[in-house]
This record gives C-alpha cells, structure tokens and sequence, in this order.
C-alpha cells in the first residue's frame, strides 16, 4: 500500500516536492466516494495549477481558511493527474500556515486518535 493508506491522492512522491506561489482564483468542492474533497486554482508564474487540499471536514475544522483571492504559497508534490497539479503538503498564507501532509505524504487527518 502507498503513503496515504488508501486515503486522498496516492501520488505524492517526496522527490517532486517544491514550492509554488500565487493567488487562488477558484476554490472548489468535489463529491468523490468518501465526501467532499478541497481543490484549488492557483495562478502562479507559470499559470494555472490544480491543488489539491484534503477533505472538506477535515480543512472546515481548520484556523486557516482558503478562499478567492488569497496568497498563497504551497509546498507538494508535483504530479500529473489529468495535467499539472500539486497534492498540497503545507499551505501559508502571511504568516499563517496549515500542514496537511507529513514529509512522506501521509495525510494528518489519516493520523486522528492516533497520537
């Protein structure tokens, strides 16, 4: 089984982490199997990058809130799914900051209860 047990993107892979900056232009929620999954349009540099978050419950209980409009830098793996996009490892915007993915990929709501 690969990083993530099963849970969210399965293609995170450590080696094509990097960091990309720009601003949300979209925020969206996608029905998939298990709820609703987070993803967003960040427009950088080099244009248009599909990011993908987490689960909608796990990012609404969240200090950090993402919408339209923010600044964001993102730190991930960068993958191909259907095109260019990022499964979101860390997301700061000023000094605020959310981790989503430990160093490996696995996702931090994975790991609920077990501390």
């Amino acid at each position: 089984m690969r990083p993530g047990g099963g849970r969210g993107p399965r293609n995170f892979d450590p080696a094509t982490v990097t960091t990309v900056a720009g601003e949300v232009t979209e925020v969206h929620r996608i029905e998939a199997m298990r709820g609703q999954g987070v993803h967003l349009d960040l427009k950088t540099a080099d244009g248009v990058l599909a990011v993908h978050l987490g689960p909608a419950w796990f990012l609404d209980s969240q200090a950090l809130k993402v919408q339209k409009g923010d600044k964001l830098e993102v730190t991930g793996s960068k993958v191909e799914l259907g095109g260019p996009a990022l499964i979101a490892q860390v997301v700061k915007r000023g000094d605020a900051s959310l981790t989503l993915r430990d160093e490996n990929g696995i996702p931090l709501w994975a790991r609920r209860g077990r501390r």
